[in-house]
């Protein structure tokens, strides 16, 4: 369980929107090189975003896109949701009937009770607040620097399944 690139993208264009003046429209190209996404992948999630009623797209050559409500009010779980969709760790936390054991299985309630905290985490997390500490965390040095040497770490191996998991 991973998000996507999308969802990715669409958080860093919405935290870089968040440290920009209230109304204030901001390029898709000037988002695109600051944050790093791909400028037409930014103009698709960009009309999930709009369609969420996070932002609006500004139309013509001072055109570009610019937040609808303050960063305050607006939670990570939004800015993820409106491109990824409803967040579900399992099949049978969306259709019931998809498994036949839901109502007796022991694994069913994890599921639930993972989902609930995972969207309460996410809920709580407002853009002003991850926009601050992404400003704290610049003022330690040089993000690009430390990010390169984080990359150069091997990535670890997927191990064996274990005997309980191949069975």
């Amino acid at each position: 369980m991973m998000l996507t690139k999308a969802g990715e993208y669409a958080v860093r264009c919405m935290l870089y929107l968040a440290t920009m003046a209230a109304d204030e429209v901001v390029s898709r190209k000037e988002i695109s090189a600051a944050r790093d996404i791909p400028g037409p992948f930014l103009s698709k999630i960009a009309q999930n975003l709009a369609t969420a009623g996070l932002i609006q797209i500004v139309k013509g050559p001072l055109g570009g896109y610019r937040l609808l409500k303050s960063p305050e009010n607006i939670s990570l779980l939004e800015v993820i949701e409106a491109v990824e969709g409803e967040i579900y760790l399992n099949e049978c936390l969306l259709y019931s009937q998809s498994c036949k054991r839901s109502a007796c299985c022991s694994v069913h309630q994890v599921w639930k009770s993972a989902r609930a905290g995972l969207r309460e985490t996410l809920g709580r997390a407002d853009l002003a607040g991850l926009t601050h500490a992404e400003q704290n965390a610049a003022i330690c040095g040089d993000v690009e620097g430390k990010q390169a040497e984080i990359d150069r770490i091997p990535k670890p191996r997927k191990l064996r399944p274990t005997e309980k998991e191949v069975k």
